[in-house]
């Protein structure tokens, strides 16, 4: 039972106490109609299965003069899809215009003076009607039922006509804060679920929706297998119960499936919030808390923590703000329902009257409700209100029947009852302890509404088609030419001219694109194992400064250049144009020979570095991956080869300066030796003797010597490393071999392996 907004309606579920149920052997005396089955009783209350998989519940009352005739049907606005928003609303209106044997419903209910209904929720929808007790209006209120259950028009004509009673109530809503409020509440506070959508659905789902979309809805859920027919007043109960196996149990069985749901809203990760700005007179503050379902035994207690918080005049939050003055009224209120639902809290506040303080104190005070447990008082007050409220409704037929209405949407309408012994156990202890499991500020959502006579909205213009975007499109003749290359190991080495321009050799690889683009990529070789020891973050530091400015261009003027040009990728690894290759190949050299390390760029750089590597780690992968490279690490701190942990590699990096970088620039940065390949649109006449000028003769003034990596015996490991609040995991494996780039079955062995384990496996 679901007692969260018992002030809107009646009960859903509680846990079963001691209540016990009866089986209706005495329920009716008479024997049953052919093909219905018998269920259980309460209070008065019996249940009836048909053939079909109606149920039918009959609570006759001879002390009432009325009949309340009630169907319920297992679909809501959570049932909808994509672009569907509100249908389940809007088929409720159209089952009022008519069916086969009824074609004029609304005026025939006028002519028996009929009360009747029909209202949407997230879970199901609801008719009824109440009349007279007397036998010809019973007879013709099932009957009517039955024909619209499968039979109802659902016609074009009344979708022209009642769509716009729908916008009118759509209209209606936008112009509530409150409502706007709660419906913008839903859409933040859910990711996935549909939940998260309002009944009465999008403006322009209710204005397009295809009379087709309507029709398939209707004949998904509107079948007898999917509904609950609730008699409840003075009526005789076997003649009754026998109009209705006449009636509804000529509708065949569906051979249809119902579709099934399994979306699982997930675990809210931080406090969210929103604001709305309209022309309005009134501003409020209003707080949104994932609860769980209506099933939960948790959603029951709740109900009485929002209770306490919100009743008016002896709620919490009624003493502390608005008999303080701080708002001008407060209220709670839960939507739940078979799936986790949200409670709303919320106050009133006066135009032009600070907003923040309340929000402060309407937090403060729900989130630390937990800590100040209901009284005695509090909480029998709560119970008592309760209690009257289920008596006052099972001592109505008309209330009951609509009341059943929720918990026949959450699984079984026997719910309703279980609720009172419940009531009576529920402790202090159990609602301050929902209250401190809910109310937290990760699972808060806080929107406000802000009354604004000029609000600065951006109206998102409606897509053009594509056909209005075409019509006077002429496109441009293409002077762009390629050709086949058969990209073979035989025709590659055929085509490769190799050259040597000063102590750059290069690999030269013409041949014509379309696009007439060209891929360079120049392999630099530093250092040696000796000279390279202790420079920590420096060389990492120094490449990432090259592109950060230079001699002659800033950082933003650098970027534009490279955009001119062109040139994608990175400085030693690029792709341009045939047009455009040699004044790249003369910008990527001035940058790798001139860096102007600028003082503020490589503070920048510090700070960026510093956030990612603390961003890393707890990020599965990484974790994973140094773990395995620290576990086969034989090398000294300091050597190059050395497996740095996360704090040894922030170390380097702050201890790191910009006259370092700028001395190993000096000492390490040449192109001697160093090797360049070039593949696409160029002429190799061309790029040669440039290649020449610009690299050919730079040498760094360090010993340059390959590093190698020596193999040794690594005991086996086996672990599990936990990286808390990361839902994906990682799986790392390294198999350590005795093999070098230079072994007959490297080339072999590398084509079968990720780069990741070539890595791993190389060394050298």
């Amino acid at each position: 039972m679901n007692l969260t907004s018992f002030k809107q309606r009646l009960p859903a579920q509680l846990t079963a106490g001691a209540l016990i149920f009866l089986l209706a052997g005495a329920a009716a005396s008479a024997p049953l109609p052919k093909g219905v089955q018998l269920g259980a009783s309460v209070e008065g209350i019996t249940e009836y299965r048909l053939a079909n998989g109606l149920k039918v519940l009959l609570f006759p009352d001879n002390s009432r003069p009325t009949v309340t005739v009630n169907v319920t049907y297992l679909v809501g606005s959570r049932h909808e899809n994509y672009g569907e928003t509100g249908m389940a609303h809007l088929l409720e209106h159209l089952l009022f215009k008519g069916a086969k044997k009824n074609p004029d419903i609304t005026r025939q209910f006028a002519d028996r003076g009929m009360d009747f209904n029909g209202t949407t929720s997230l879970d199901r929808t609801n008719y009824y009607e109440v009349f007279q007790a007397a036998p010809g209006n019973l007879d013709w209120a099932l009957q009517m039922e039955a024909d619209r259950m499968t039979g109802s028009f659902i016609a074009q004509k009344d979708l022209d006509s009642e769509m716009t009673v729908v916008r009118n109530e759509f209209e209606s809503g936008e112009n509530s804060p409150t409502g706007v409020l709660a419906k913008r509440m839903q859409s933040v506070a859910y990711d996935w679920h549909s939940y998260g959508r309002s009944t009465i659905g999008n403006r322009s789902d209710i204005e397009n929706v295809r009379i087709a979309n309507l029709q398939a809805f209707y004949r998904t859920y509107y079948q007898p297998d999917n509904a609950v027919l609730l008699v409840a007043g003075k009526f005789e109960p076997n003649a009754t119960l026998a109009k209705i196996n006449r009636l509804f149990g000529a509708i065949p069985k569906p051979k249809r499936q119902l579709p099934q749901f399994w979306t699982v809203e997930p675990t809210q990760d931080g406090e969210r919030s929103f604001a709305v700005r309209r022309q309005g007179d009134v501003q409020i503050v209003m707080l949104g808390y994932k609860v769980p379902s209506s099933l939960h035994d948790d959603s029951d207690v709740m109900a009485f923590a929002s209770a306490i918080l919100g009743d008016v005049p002896t709620g919490r939050l009624h003493k502390s703000l608005v008999e303080t003055g701080k708002a001008s009224q407060v209220f709670t209120f839960g939507e739940t329902g078979y799936a986790p639902g949200l409670q709303y809290v919320g106050a009133v506040v006066k135009k032009g009257e600070p907003l923040e303080p309340v929000r402060a104190a309407l937090i403060e005070a729900v989130e630390h409700f937990g800590d100040t447990p209901p009284t005695e008082e509090e909480m029998a007050r709560i119970r008592r209100t309760y209690e009257n409220q289920l008596d006052r409704s099972l001592n109505d037929p008309q209330r009951v029947g609509v009341a059943l209405s929720e918990t026949i949407a959450l699984g079984d309408w026997r719910l309703f009852f279980t609720g009172r012994e419940r009531i009576k156990t529920i402790s202090a202890l159990e609602v301050a302890g929902v209250a401190k499991r809910y109310f937290r500020r990760d699972n808060r959502v806080t929107g406000v509404f802000i009354p604004e006579d000029s609000p600065l909205r951006a109206v998102i213009p409606p897509a053009p088609s594509v056909e209005s975007i075409l019509k006077d499109f002429k496109p441009r003749e293409s002077k762009l030419v390629s050709e086949d290359f058969e990209p073979t190991q035989a025709n590659i080495l055929k085509r490769t001219q190799l050259a040597t321009a000063g102590g750059v050799k290069l690999a030269l690889l013409p041949k014509k694109n379309r696009g007439e683009t060209v891929t360079v990529d120049l392999r630099q070789h530093m250092g040696d194992e000796k000279n390279l020891f202790g420079k920590g973050a420096v060389p990492e530091l120094t490449a990432a400064m090259l592109v950060r400015g230079t001699s002659r261009y800033t950082r933003e003027q650098l970027a534009d250049e490279f955009e001119r040009l062109r040139i994608s990728g990175g400085l030693t690894h690029f792709q341009t144009t045939r047009e455009h290759l040699p004044e790249a190949l003369r910008l990527v050299a001035h940058v790798l020979k001139e860096p102007g390390f600028p003082q503020a760029e490589f503070e920048q750089l510090q700070r960026q570095s510093q956030v990612a590597l603390e961003a890393s780690r707890g990020e599965p992968q990484s974790v994973a991956a140094r773990a395995l490279n620290r576990h086969f690490d034989i090398y000294p701190k300091g050597d190059v080869r050395h497996a740095n942990s996360i704090d040894e590699d922030l170390a380097e990096l702050q201890a790191a300066r910009l006259d370092e970088l700028r001395a190993y620039h000096r000492e390490f940065y040449g192109s001697v030796p160093a090797e360049m390949a070039v593949v696409g649109d160029f002429d190799p006449a061309v790029v040669t003797p440039l290649v020449e000028e610009l690299f050919g003769s730079w040498k760094a003034a360090a010993n340059v010597a390959p590093v190698l990596r020596g193999h040794a015996e690594i005991a086996p490991l086996a672990t599990m490393l936990d990286t808390p609040d990361k839902e994906n995991g990682f799986y790392a494996a390294r198999l350590n071999l005795d093999l070098n780039i230079d072994d007959p079955d490297y080339p072999a062995l590398t084509r079968r392996t990720t780069s990741s384990a070539k890595a791993a496996c190389a060394r050298a």
